[in-house]
């Protein structure tokens, strides 16, 4: 009963980072703006969002006194810097420029399966076919929509430069998911991303500082700075690892199938898309996976 309750929190912790890091791609596209209007580099977007963070990581380390991550820590660790504060912003950044949130949302659909066949990497996680299938079925859905709903914009679909950018996003993002989740049973959850954040230090500050605009940037792209500095960076990751914790990779991972659809909803008031019936009924037939797909999901086990 107990392992029960604690998979249940662990999902709905994971549906919380879920909510948080789906405004990520509407909120970097108003960071960053577009090739003709743009707003804050990619790079420096990368950079100012992970050294704000990392600011108000070593204020936390320092007020719960934290110890130092042991050595056999340290390695997961690097690799959810490189893949989290690095890797999956600035590749998302530099799309962005040239594609819509919808259209991203067609490769970033991706990511569920990524972080599933990323936890049987590193942790040797395994689960039954029907598990797989119902993952399968449920980011083809994604796929089939975003795909649907990018030709209804008119702005057809292709693996361009830019969707070989966020291919590349959504491998750093699942590497550096699995990677935190590893060490956040022994570190805690907020531990684990303030310690990124904080040995990111070193390299975010000077970043930061050498990429700083020199023209002028509109108000909004400040406060989406602000957005994923403090929330897709920091406080999303307090509730994503927890729920990977607790829930396990492989059934957690799967409520990203629902970031799509929350990222399209956010973008209505923040980039002016529409919602129509087609996307509301998609979004139930991913939920239905999503759902199924817990049911046919074995507790993880260590091979």
């Amino acid at each position: 009963m107990q392992n029960i309750k604690a998979q249940n929190q662990g999902l709905w912790l994971g549906l919380l980072g879920v909510v948080i890091f789906a405004l990520t791609l509407p909120m970097t596209r108003l960071a960053t703006g577009t090739a003709d209007a743009p707003q804050l580099s990619p790079w420096f977007v990368t950079w100012g969002r992970a050294a704000l963070a990392g600011v108000l990581s070593a204020a936390y380390l320092l007020a719960v006194r934290a110890p130092w991550p042991l050595a056999e820590q340290r390695w997961p660790l690097y690799l959810s810097l490189a893949g989290n504060v690095i890797g999956y912003p600035l590749l998302l950044g530099w799309a962005l420029r040239h594609v819509t949130a919808s259209h991203a949302a067609v490769i970033t659909a991706l990511l569920p399966l990524a972080t599933a066949a990323a936890a049987a990497w590193l942790m040797h996680q395994r689960a039954r076919l029907g598990f797989w299938m119902f993952a399968a079925l449920g980011s083809s859905l994604v796929a089939v929509y975003s795909v649907l709903r990018a030709a209804q914009m008119g702005h057809g679909f292709g693996l361009t430069w830019a969707d070989t950018l966020l291919l590349g996003a959504v491998i750093a993002a699942s590497l550096g998911y699995v990677a935190g989740a590893k060490v956040t049973a022994s570190l805690g959850a907020e531990k684990v991303i303030s310690w990124v954040c904080v040995m990111a230090l070193p390299i975010t500050l000077p970043g930061t500082w050498l990429t700083w605009p020199t023209q002028p940037i509109d108000t909004a792209a400040w406060l989406a700075l602000l957005y994923v500095g403090v929330f897709s960076m920091w406080a999303g990751f307090f509730a994503w690892f927890r729920g990977l914790s607790l829930g396990g990779p492989l059934r957690v991972s799967q409520l990203q199938l629902l970031q799509p659809f929350i990222s399209m909803l956010a973008a209505v008031p923040l980039l002016g898309e529409s919602l129509d019936a087609m996307t509301l009924g998609f979004a139930l037939l991913v939920v239905l996976t999503v759902f199924m797909g817990r049911r046919m999901a074995n507790t993880p086990v260590s091979q």
